[in-house]
């Protein structure tokens, strides 16, 4: 189960909006000065909100990296492939179960 999230859906949006429209205000500000700016005035913790708007410049496409539903889709694959390896493990346990069942001279 994840852990609650400290800060509501809302107040993430707003704040990275903000730290957006801060940095097409003022071309020569950087993301981490806008960061430091916005951060305070909204009450978010400057490397938290860094790393929301560096994830919401990947999702629109401006920063190469993995997007936020690549990342879920990733995550759920992987569950489905330790799920299958558990599966096969399974199997191929009762597999040479029966084996020796039938046959007890293998050497299984």
């Amino acid at each position: 189960m994840p852990a609650p999230r400290k800060y509501p859906n809302e107040l993430r949006e707003r704040a990275v909006r903000l730290v957006t429209e801060a940095m097409a205000e003022d071309a020569a500000l950087s993301l981490n000065a806008a960061v430091l700016r916005i951060g305070p005035k909204v009450g978010v913790v400057p490397d938290t909100l860094r790393g929301w708007a560096k994830q919401q410049r990947i999702d629109v496409g401006l920063t190469p990296g993995t997007t936020t539903s690549e990342a879920t889709k990733i995550k759920a694959l992987e569950q489905q492939v330790k799920e299958l390896k558990r599966a096969n493990e399974i199997l191929l346990a009762a597999s040479s179960f029966f084996a020796r069942e039938l046959d007890p001279r293998l050497p299984w």
